[in-house]
Order: C-alpha cells, then structure tokens, then sequence
C-alpha cells in the first residue's frame, strides 16, 4: 500500500531577503541577544529599528526607535502594531524562564505565565503584523525558539518553546504564499543574564545573530546555531530513550 505524505506548496520562491534597506522590530530589545539583533540590523544596511520592550531603554542612535511592547498584552500589541506600520522584518526575541526545571514543582500560574511569553505572545504578535509583512516584498519573520523545543530539559520551559517550534512551522506555511519569509532559531546557551546559572560551552550573542542574519539573507528557513543543537535535532528520528539515557536508570 502506497503510504500518502501531505502536501502543502509554499508558494513561488521569493528573491532572497535582505536587512538592507529594512525596517526592523526586535522584541526583548534590552538584552543581551536583542541588542546585537538591533545593532547588526543597522550594520547590515537596516534604515529604521524598533527596540521594544516593556521598559524600552534609550539608544544613541536616531535610527533606533524605543517603543514600549508588552508582548502579553493585546492593547500593547494593538500600540505597537499602529506605531509601528512600516515593518518589513519582525524578530520574536523576547522570552523568559519560569522559576523551576520542574513541571511538577512549579506553580500553575508560572506554567501559564510562560506559555504567555514563549508561545502566545510571540505567536499573536505574529498574527498582529501579519498584514503589514504581507503589504511589504521580502518580509521576514524570525522567531528565536532554542534546542530546548526538541530537548526538554527546562520543563515549562521547554515546553513553550517547542509549541512555538510547531507555531512558526505553521505560519512558514501560512505566510509562503504572502511572500513573507519565516526563520526560526535553534540555540544551545547563549552567554546572557538569562544563561548566567548554566555551567558548559556558551555562544557569543554576536555569534548567535551573525548566524541568524547570514542564515535569513541565504534564505534558510532554519537555524541551527551549535553542535549541540544539531546533535539533538539529529537524535529526535530515534529511540526516546537514546536522547535521554537516564530512562534506562529507571527501568525495573
């Protein structure tokens, strides 16, 4: 019997994207990823950058705008959304880690408090801007997920990031045929705030988005940014218990 594999056409192929002459929103823009990502969109030839943020900072440069977004807020959305008309390439950045590893131990309200972060945020703003990208040739739509969405290590954590995996992997469907380009982000650890407690090899954030604006401009749809990452996207076509060899402790 002849097994039947769906099929979903993306579309005529696009030129390929480019960050010169782009207009630019980087969410989580105070951090140490969303600052390169704002900053090498300018080197890159970007003509305007949005830095968002809940508490936007100040940037000594006229061609980056601070604009306060709340990616959890759908009024904040909305602000940005009518602030911020003339995007043509959204960086989905911002992120957070709940306060346990353990989805048996954290709380209901950090589970949901991350999901609203890592998942629901990122995809309605997504959903928000769709029409300006869609207005716009060679739009781009870079969601930063990390190996964490194919390796569950982080609990809630792990679990937001693989739902936003399957999210971008949904609206790379959808906004083919718009001419919208969607890239997501795969990472180990980056060397941030927000990695400080993890001990082993970390990625430079400049590292990280020269990776990512190489891997958009070449027209990648996917990024995956160390060995690590690799390793573990590799491993997902075996046994569950290869990737996580700890099970064999348990067993009786």
């Amino acid at each position: 019997m002849r097994s039947h594999v769906l099929h979903i056409p993306l579309g005529k192929k696009e030129p390929m994207p480019s960050l010169d002459g782009a207009v630019v929103l980087v969410t989580g823009a105070n951090g140490g990823i969303g600052t390169h990502f704002v900053q090498d969109a300018l080197a890159r030839g970007a003509v305007k950058v949005y830095a968002t943020a809940r508490s936007p900072r100040a940037w000594d440069d006229d061609r980056i705008v601070p604009l306060t977004l709340d990616i959890t807020d759908r009024a904040s959305i909305d602000a940005a959304v009518a602030a911020a008309a003339d995007v043509t390439v959204l960086v989905n950045n911002a992120g957070a880690i709940p306060p346990s590893a353990s989805l048996l131990d954290v709380t209901e309200a950090d589970i949901r408090a991350n999901m609203e972060t890592n998942f629901f945020g990122p995809v309605f703003l997504a959903r928000a801007f769709a029409p300006i990208l869609a207005a716009k040739k060679g739009s781009v739509l870079i969601d930063v997920h990390s190996v964490a969405s194919w390796y569950a290590f982080g609990g809630a954590y792990s679990a937001s990031k693989a739902a936003l995996w399957s999210a971008t992997n949904s609206l790379r469907i959808e906004f083919a045929p718009m001419g919208v380009h969607v890239t997501g982000v795969h990472m180990g650890y980056v060397d941030t705030g927000m990695a400080a407690h993890a001990d082993g090899p970390k990625m430079l954030p400049t590292q990280l988005v020269t990776t990512v604006y190489d891997a958009v401009e070449a027209g990648e749809y996917e990024v995956l940014a160390d060995e690590l990452t690799k390793g573990v996207k590799a491993a997902l076509s075996g046994p569950v218990e290869a990737l996580y060899p700890d099970l064999h402790s348990t067993d009786t």
